[in-house]
């Protein structure tokens, strides 16, 4: 039977324990999709990735994102994680500052900076607004936790989220949603969305993300989501937005598993891209065999 390595490494931290795990299977070819999900079920991480050989000149690597319910076309934690992997593994030059990894949404470029690890946001899709009462009850508050004058609002960069601005940090702590709530907030929508709750801070914003839909009760960090945020705080007056901007997510905290995401932004409201990165702290590694 064929046994392959897996290793297991905390995102947006640089403390094991904390931050959002990821499981990497730094070889799996040999190994179909259907398997990829069932060993992503096995795992039951928010997210687990496989590295595959790619087929762009241009990139370094393919690497497949799973949860434990379906494939993913793109997601910033698994991005990082997966990156740091790679370099530790010696499958990226030590001193390469710049690579891509391919994943199904397309090439995503990675920087590197000492320690950090920064991954480039894909196009933002900026879609509805959505009414403030339903939002309320869809995180279990009372409409006066929103924050005044702010629209919630869809938006994705691969990963689709309701945007929910709250008052502050403690709202934020009571915010809850579960499948039927959000469910209930989308109506006829076709597409599954999360709900990203947020209140923003001096340093940038304090955040949660619940994704009942995508079988995630809550995600500690979610790089995918803090590009859009950033995006989004840009488009309604909640954060600065001159070239080379930089503010931190926190997210994760009230799970117990705190994360700090960073945003750079490059030009006027992300024009010439926005950033996001972390620092990432090894775990575990192992073998398993089918």
């Amino acid at each position: 039977m064929p046994k392959y390595r897996y290793r297991i490494v905390d995102v947006f931290t640089d403390a094991p324990l904390e931050g959002n795990p990821l499981a990497v299977v730094p070889d799996a070819r040999g190994l179909d999709e259907g398997t990829m999900l069932r060993i992503a079920r096995e795992f039951n991480l928010s997210e687990t990735t496989f590295v595959l050989p790619a087929t762009r000149p241009e990139a370094s690597a393919r690497v497949r994102i799973f949860t434990p319910t379906h494939e993913m076309t793109f997601a910033g934690h698994p991005t990082i994680g997966t990156a740091a992997v790679l370099r530790d593994e010696g499958r990226v030059p030590a001193d390469a500052v710049r690579f891509v990894l391919e994943e199904k949404i397309g090439p995503v470029p990675v920087r590197v900076d000492g320690a950090m690890l920064w991954l480039t946001t894909p196009p933002i899709a900026v879609g509805k607004e959505y009414d403030r009462a339903a939002c309320a009850k869809a995180v279990g508050l009372d409409e006066r936790d929103l924050l005044p004058g702010v629209p919630p609002q869809w938006l994705s960069a691969g990963n689709p989220n309701v945007y929910i601005p709250l008052v502050d940090k403690a709202a934020v702590d009571r915010a809850w949603a579960d499948r039927s709530t959000v469910a209930a907030l989308h109506g006829s929508m076709s597409e599954r969305s999360c709900v990203f709750v947020f209140t923003p801070t001096p340093e940038g914003a304090y955040s949660r993300m619940f994704a009942p839909e995508y079988g995630l009760v809550e995600d500690p960090a979610t790089g995918s989501a803090t590009g859009p945020l950033a995006a989004y705080m840009m488009r309604h007056g909640l954060a600065a937005h001159a070239d080379g901007t930089r503010f931190v997510s926190e997210q994760g905290t009230k799970m117990g598993r705190r994360s700090l995401l960073y945003v750079t932004i490059h030009g006027d409201h992300g024009a010439n891209g926005i950033e996001v990165g972390g620092r990432v702290a090894p775990f575990a590694e192992g073998t398993f065999q089918l």
